[in-house]
C-alpha cells in the first residue's frame, strides 16, 4: 500500500526511473557514435580532396580541356570523355525521368493492391540494390546485342539506356514515397470538387511532390555520373580521337566517359598519367557540382512558386 501511495506521488516507480536513465544513456551513446562517425568521414573526405586538388590543380588548364587523349601524358586532355559524359547524363535523364515518374505515379495512385503489383514493389526494391555490373550485363545482352539495328551496337546510346534501368528503381520509389507524403485529404477535396483523379494529380499531388521527386532524381543521377562497370561491360573505348555529332547518327557512335578515362589513366604505371587522372576526377566533380546545382535551383524554383 505504501509502495502504491509512493509510486503515485512521484509519478512513477524506481523501476522506471532506472529504465529511463538507461535509454537516455543509450541515446546519449548512439548520439556520440554518430557524430563521431561523421567527422572521420568528414575527414577522410577532406583528405581525398585535399590529395587529389593537390596533384590535379596544376595540370588543370585549357589544354587539357580541350585536348583528346593521347599516349604521351602531357598532351593528353578530357574532350572526348567530357563531352561522352555530357551526352551519357543527357541520355539518361531524358529516358529514366519519365518513365520512373509514370511508373512511380501509376503505382501510387492507380495500381490496386493485388499479388501482381505487389511483386512488382518487391522486384523494385530489389533492383533498386542490384550491382551495376549486373546492368552492365543487362545492357550487353539487350542494348548492345538485341537492339543493335537501333543503338547501333556498343554506341553512347546503348549506354545513356543502361544507366537509366540503373537509375530507374531509385526514381520509382523516391516518386512514390513523395507521392504518399502529400496528405490525402487533398485527394479528397479534388474528388468532391468533381475532379478527375488525372487532374487531383496533375494539379494538386504531383507539384507539391515535385521537390521530392527532383531530389531523388538528383541523387539517382549523381549515382550514374561516376560509374565505370556497366560502360567498361556494354563497350566504352580508351581512346576517341573524335567527338560523336550532335545528331541521331551521333547516338549511335563509339563513346568514351570521364570514369573511363580516369581508370585507364590510373592503370598505367607513369606517375604522369595519375596527375591526369586527379585532374581528370576535379573536372568529373566540377561537372557533378554544376548537375546538382542546376537541379537544386530548378527544385527550389519549384518549391517557392507552389508556396
Amino acid at each position: 500500500m505504501q509502495d502504491s501511495i509512493k509510486q503515485s506521488s512521484h509519478g512513477h516507480s524506481p523501476n522506471f526511473d532506472l529504465a529511463l536513465g538507461k535509454r537516455y544513456g543509450l541515446d546519449k551513446v548512439f548520439a556520440i557514435a554518430s557524430w563521431v562517425a561523421t567527422i572521420f568521414g568528414l575527414v577522410v573526405l577532406v583528405f581525398l580532396l585535399f590529395d587529389i586538388l593537390t596533384d590535379g590543380l596544376g595540370r588543370l588548364n585549357w589544354q587539357f580541356l580541350t585536348s583528346f587523349s593521347s599516349r604521351r601524358a602531357g598532351d593528353a586532355g578530357v574532350l572526348a570523355p567530357l563531352v561522352g559524359t555530357i551526352w551519357l547524363l543527357v541520355i539518361t535523364a531524358l529516358v529514366a525521368f519519365p518513365l520512373g515518374v509514370g511508373a512511380g505515379i501509376y503505382l501510387e495512385e492507380y495500381a490496386t493492391s493485388n499479388w501482381f503489383t505487389n511483386l512488382i514493389e518487391i522486384n523494385i526494391s530489389n533492383l533498386a540494390a542490384v550491382p551495376s555490373i549486373i546492368y552492365g550485363l543487362l545492357g550487353l545482352g539487350i542494348f548492345v546485342r538485341v537492339l543493335e539495328p537501333v543503338t547501333g551496337g556498343r554506341s553512347v546510346l546503348a549506354g545513356g539506356l543502361t544507366l537509366a534501368l540503373l537509375i530507374l528503381p531509385i526514381i520509382i520509389i523516391t516518386t512514390r514515397e513523395s507521392l504518399r507524403a502529400v496528405p490525402d485529404s487533398l485527394r479528397q477535396a479534388g474528388f468532391a470538387l468533381g475532379a478527375t483523379r488525372w487532374q487531383v494529380i496533375r494539379e494538386q499531388i504531383f507539384p507539391i511532390a515535385l521537390p521530392g521527386i527532383l531530389t531523388g532524381t538528383i541523387l539517382a543521377l549523381s549515382r550514374a555520373i561516376g560509374e565505370t562497370a556497366p560502360l567498361i561491360i556494354i563497350g566504352a573505348v580508351n581512346f576517341i580521337a573524335f567527338l560523336p555529332e550532335i545528331s541521331l547518327n551521333g547516338l549511335r557512335s563509339a563513346f568514351t566517359a570521364l570514369p573511363i578515362q580516369i581508370f585507364d589513366w590510373v592503370s598505367r604505371p607513369q606517375p604522369e598519367f595519375h596527375t591526369n587522372a586527379a585532374a581528370g576526377i576535379i573536372v568529373l566533380m566540377v561537372v557533378l557540382l554544376l548537375m546538382n546545382t542546376t537541379a537544386i535551383i530548378l527544385r527550389n524554383k519549384f518549391q517557392s512558386d507552389r508556396n
